[in-house]
């Protein structure tokens, strides 16, 4: 059963991910959110906008959080912290000090980040279980991705046990999970255990598919890597807790760097792919919201925004407006029923 069953018949809610925003305080975002549009806001652990050590132990601090948010018309259905469950599997070094808290990066020694890490993604479930949300978007971090490319060749005992470790380090996370009654989305995403469809298998595998753990879908990653995002829906409906809605671009032409970026910056004309706002790239979101609805999705439709291109507060009203008008709910009932004589 779909975590959001208790929807069903309602319309999908717009929301906007506060990850890129972090720069502005919460109830100023709260307030131009709501004039451009949104239904609620899909809250980031990091600035000011979700503050996990603080809700995990005060509920007159998410109370509060929700009457803000309530006092714009603004709902919150997911919390995310990205940031923090990178660190979780990923071999640590100095670029992990700029993303994690200060109690969490401590003195910067390996085991201990991953092991602050992890107790820091137990707490955000029960911070969100105190806020009322259902589910927790992030990434797992990998040891394993640097082993992308085979060449010195990778054995395959190398990538089996990538996954263990993944298992092992994530399992005390997700019995946490699963005792406040809330669901982890691992976004799907370069740099993570799960990158594309076959590695998505794989790590629910090797979790012995435990329903704590699903997909936070983000068709953006995938598409620009040729993997079919639409076929990721109906492979893995029942795992899909949470929606992005993100848009990207990719040339379908040779040019002077690939699917890999050519270590360029997002923005920089001679990438072979680059993020855009919703409608102007090619993500496919007409299909996508039909395998949507033939999966019963009745959640969030939290919109991802990034483009290098645009000012970003245009951006974000025009997301909103994009994805209202291209969402639409199912049918339960034939086109030609009229026809019939029964």
């Amino acid at each position: 059963m779909s975590i959001w069953s208790d929807r069903n018949g309602q319309t999908r809610p717009v929301t906007l991910f506060t990850g890129q925003w972090a720069d502005l305080p919460l109830a100023q975002l709260a307030k131009k959110a709501a004039t451009w549009g949104y239904a609620g806001l899909e809250l980031a652990c990091w600035g000011d906008h979700f503050d996990v050590v603080r809700a995990a132990s005060d509920q007159n601090y998410c109370v509060a959080l929700r009457e803000m948010l309530g006092s714009h018309g603004l709902e919150v259905f997911a919390v995310s912290n990205h940031l923090v469950g990178q660190a979780v599997c990923d071999h640590i070094d100095e670029r992990h000090k700029s993303i994690l808290p200060e109690h969490v990066w401590g003195d910067g020694a390996e085991e201990g980040v991953r092991a602050r890490a992890a107790d820091e993604m137990k707490l955000t479930a029960r911070a969100a279980a105190n806020l009322g949300v259902r589910v927790v978007n992030g990434f797992t971090g990998s040891s394993i991705w640097p082993l992308l490319y085979s060449f010195p060749p990778v054995p395959e005992r190398w990538v089996e046990e990538g996954f263990e470790e993944f298992a092992r380090r994530w399992t005390p996370v997700l019995d946490v999970f699963d005792e406040v009654g809330v669901r982890f989305a691992l976004e799907v995403h370069p740099t993570e255990i799960a990158f594309d469809t076959i590695t998505a298998e794989r790590a629910l595998a090797s979790l012995e598919y435990r329903e704590a753990f699903g997909f936070n879908y983000d068709p953006s990653h995938l598409a620009y890597q040729g993997v079919d995002c639409v076929d990721f829906i109906n492979r893995f409906g029942e795992r899909i807790y949470h929606v992005h809605m993100k848009d990207v671009w990719w040339s379908n032409r040779p040019g002077l760097s690939g699917v890999f970026g050519g270590h360029l910056p997002f923005g920089n004309i001679d990438r072979n792919w680059d993020f855009r706002s919703l409608g102007r790239g090619k993500v496919p979101f007409e299909e996508i919201v039909r395998a949507l609805n033939r999966i019963s999705y009745s959640g969030p439709l939290s919109v991802e925004w990034e483009d290098a291109g645009m000012e970003r507060e245009h951006g974000a009203e025009e997301a909103c407006a994009f994805v209202n008008a291209i969402d639409f709910p199912a049918s339960h009932t034939a086109f030609d029923a009229a026809f019939s004589e029964e």
